[in-house]
């Protein structure tokens, strides 16, 4: 089966006319659907659209490279609202990290490696992970959540809606590009923030 055209990249899509391809034009818009993590490598699935009124395309991707520190960092962010919502911590009144602040060590055993999200993007699952001892691992998934619910159990609702945007932010910055800078450093050599690598977007198998 032969290649899609990149349409995901920082520069926005092909048309129909790949020699017409203005790489000044607008990005595309993104939808994700689902995020997972798996050893510092993103899969998503999402669609895209080269404009708000062009179809859909739907794709799953995972992106070779490992991802950006600030995406793990947004990941994090959500390890707080599944210990909570999966009643594996009790919240104190210093439960929360501050802006900017590393996750406390009560986080420690816990992970988020993923969410998914109902449609429009309405609400979201989250699914983790506990370690316990003996290097054994407890799944862990959480109830759809709204995140519009006057009715909701869950008194943060708002801050969890906050922490998934920007969480979607870097996921999307991602599929166009933003990866750590993998290759060999010599001794005195600084890292990049981040390179910029398009990406080659392929139809999901049935």
């Amino acid at each position: 089966m032969p290649q899609l055209l990149p349409i995901v990249g920082p520069t926005g899509s092909y048309p129909d006319n790949p020699a017409s391809y203005d790489p000044h034009a607008a990005a595309s818009i993104i939808t994700v659907q689902k995020v997972k993590l798996k050893d510092q490598h993103l899969t998503c699935e999402f669609t895209e659209q080269r404009h708000e009124e062009a179809p859909p395309r739907t794709f799953a991707l995972t992106c070779l490279e490992q991802v950006h520190p600030d995406l793990l960092y947004a990941i994090s962010r959500l390890v707080p609202h599944l210990c909570l919502l999966a009643e594996q911590l009790t919240e104190t009144t210093d439960y929360w990290p501050a802006a900017g602040e590393e996750l406390p060590a009560r986080f420690a055993p816990f992970t988020v490696n993923g969410f998914s999200l109902g449609r429009h993007q309405v609400g979201v699952t989250l699914t983790g992970q506990r370690e316990l001892t003996a290097g054994r691992v407890l799944n862990l998934s959480t109830s759809y959540l709204l995140f519009d619910d006057e009715h909701s159990a869950y008194p943060y609702n708002g801050l969890l809606e906050t922490d998934i945007r920007t969480a979607l932010v870097e996921v999307e910055a991602a599929l166009r590009g933003k990866c750590t800078d993998y290759r060999q450093l010599d001794l005195f050599g600084q890292p990049e923030d981040s390179v910029e690598i398009p990406l080659i977007s392929m139809r999901p198998q049935a």
